[in-house]
């Protein structure tokens, strides 16, 4: 098994069962879910995959560049995203809940946006106030050297027409930046 999908296998197990909604979509389905995380240029050279209901990664289509894209995840919400191989490192760290690699700066497209339990609980499964924060179309930079902290956290209300740092003060924080 590549690398780079090792962290999406342990981000399945992580998650659980998938959605209702990709539970339902065809592979075709799922490809373009996944496509709509990233420009054109780069998810059509990507690996494509996606999680079953029983939370098993499934390979839909072999990339030739160092991105992965996901079809939507098995959290609530329509998350497909697209992350470099530094990026996947990271995420294996974020649901393992261990220290992100040393020196892999990582990179990663949700350009059809997404929903989080929290912006600053790292492991949240349930919103606090009840409904999920909604962010626009955006890309991350993860696993940064330094904190960036000359750039607002927001805590669980984030300004989302500004960049933001999710998940701020933990080995996760990572710089959401809005594309629109």
């Amino acid at each position: 098994m590549p690398f780079r999908l090792r962290p999406l296998l342990t981000c399945a197990a992580f998650f659980g069962s998938v959605g209702a909604a990709a539970a339902q979509m065809s592979d075709e389905e799922l490809i373009k879910n996944a496509m709509s995380a990233a420009p054109p240029t780069v998810a059509e050279n990507a690996t494509i995959v996606a999680v079953d209901e029983q939370g098993n990664m499934r390979t839909l289509r072999e990339g030739t560049n160092n991105f992965t894209c996901m079809a939507d995840d098995p959290t609530p919400g329509n998350n497909p995203m697209c992350l470099d191989e530094n990026a996947m490192a990271w995420a294996h760290a974020w649901m393992t809940k261990t220290e992100p690699p040393e020196g892999k700066v990582g990179f990663g497209y949700m350009l059809a946006g997404g929903a989080t339990p929290s912006n600053v609980d790292p492991h949240a499964t349930e919103p606090a106030g009840g409904e999920l924060a909604q962010e626009p179309p955006h890309v991350m930079i993860f696993n940064l050297p330094q904190s960036p902290g000359d750039y607002p956290s927001g805590g669980e209300s984030p300004d989302m027409t500004h960049p933001w740092i999710m998940w701020a003060g933990t080995p996760y924080e990572h710089l959401m930046i809005p594309v629109q």
